[in-house]
């Protein structure tokens, strides 16, 4: 009964937050007086005694205080999403760019409408994760679908997605999760873009290759002594990782041209890092990947080789950067720009060059969870509390037009000429259009 009163207490909290977001005025204060009565009731019944003691006023005082939302204002930020009342852990766009997926230890998944990140208010759907809470969420291929990660089941859980008449959507999960596998902490899942095979990752160097129903395929042994992130190539063919050594592996999951899984091959390295690797990401083509390790920089790399020709990476670009033990760094998709996180802070660099272009401090009042550009390289988002932050991805315009101008002094032809000119255009509107609201 206790745990059940407790869990509808964390409901009604998250329900609170969600209103006083978007309430005006006196609205505000009565909702804000109403939640202090609600986190007395609270410490009433922990403490069993009443009137409270001047200690148990000092215990609901603090309480309070955690509770608060953690404020935070930058001129680039374009949107906070504040419904979850759990700290949020992970974050996924879904493949056609139209949802972002999250997850907290409040026991629900939310999707959001990327098109309403510049809305007043940011509506969700919630989906809520029976008896557990997840710790990951990945969409599926064709956003129908979304896999977790559970917290306490130490599993996989399907939830499918089902569009109804006002284009919301229904969830419902799976008759059955996935077995349990690994013994390690797992810290990372993913799904194929091909459709054809899930991933999962745990700390102990291990990772899991899945066909969809739930039957192993394939168990890899990454030897780094503990691993530190795992991931899914945005093509389907790799599966990398990183850990305590100073290099990522990356291997190639092989199928047949009827579609039967056949093996796991070792691909290639990413060598040059004179520490372990905190984390890596890649580009949408799969084409570049950038990495961030304890070393102190990032690195840049062509991965677009011949691998079974003996062909390794190309190191384009190594830079300085602030890191801490979990550090993330996310790429845009278009490669132009990469984003590294550093305890509750974020540094944006332009890979072209290497150059710090912008840094946000205390984004998060903890660490941060996640980082990653949405698909159109439009934004950055990050999670850490509860809140979710959106900024706009400004070096990605100003490198985009910069790129394109370049471009403009080769055109070869009218047409072309013509294209590049109205591209351009169009992105320093963009860009002015996000500074013309910063300053409203």
């Amino acid at each position: 009964m206790e745990f059940a009163a407790l869990v509808a207490i964390s409901l009604l909290i998250g329900a609170l937050i969600l209103l006083v977001a978007v309430a005006v005025g006196k609205q505000k204060g009565d909702l804000s007086h109403e939640t202090e009565q609600k986190e007395d009731t609270v410490v009433e019944e922990d403490g069993g005694k009443a009137p409270p003691s001047k200690k148990q006023k000092q215990q609901q005082r603090l309480r309070k205080e955690r509770t608060q939302q953690h404020t935070f204002t930058h001129p680039l930020l374009a949107s906070s999403l504040k419904s979850h009342s759990g700290n949020v852990t992970c974050l996924d766009f879904s493949s056609n760019g139209k949802y972002l997926a999250s997850c907290a230890d409040d026991r629900t998944v939310r999707i959001w409408s990327t098109k309403d990140f510049l809305e007043r208010d940011h509506r969700c759907l919630r989906a809520n994760v029976e008896l557990d809470h997840a710790t990951l969420v990945r969409f599926s291929p064709d956003s129908r679908a979304f896999i977790t990660w559970l917290a306490n089941g130490e599993t996989i859980r399907v939830f499918k997605m089902s569009k109804k008449e006002d284009s919301s959507f229904s969830f419902k999960a799976a008759p059955e999760d996935f077995p349990v596998k690994h013994k390690g902490i797992v810290i990372n899942i993913g799904i194929a873009e091909t459709g054809k095979f899930i991933m999962t990752a745990s700390n102990d160097t291990t990772i899991l290759i899945w066909d969809l129903k739930g039957e192993v395929l394939a168990s890899i042994n990454t030897n780094q002594m503990t691993n530190s992130y795992a991931a899914i190539s945005p093509c389907g063919r790799f599966v990398a990782s990183c850990g305590f050594t100073p290099d990522v592996k990356v291997w190639e999951v092989c199928f047949g041209k009827s579609g039967e899984f056949k093996e796991v091959v070792r691909a290639f390295d990413l060598k040059g890092h004179s520490a372990g690797v905190h984390s890596f990401a890649f580009s949408n083509d799969s084409r570049r990947m950038v990495t961030v390790s304890k070393d102190g920089t990032w690195k840049l790399w062509d991965t677009d080789v011949e691998y079974k020709k003996q062909q390794d990476p190309y190191l384009l670009r190594t830079a300085r950067c602030e890191v801490s033990e979990g550090s993330r760094i996310a790429l845009s998709p278009d490669a132009r720009v990469a984003a590294v996180s550093s305890g509750c802070n974020v540094a944006m660099f332009s890979t072209a060059t290497g150059e710090l272009e912008e840094e946000f401090h205390s984004v998060h009042s903890e660490e941060i969870t996640d980082l990653k550009f949405d698909i159109n390289s439009r934004y950055l988002v990050c999670s850490g509390d509860r809140a979710i932050r959106v900024f706009h991805n400004v070096p990605g315009y100003r490198a985009a037009i910069q790129d394109m101008q370049a471009m403009l002094k080769k055109a070869s032809n009218e047409a072309m000429r013509q294209r590049l000119e109205q591209q351009i255009k169009d992105a320093q509107s963009a860009l002015d259009t996000v500074f013309a609201t910063s300053k409203n």
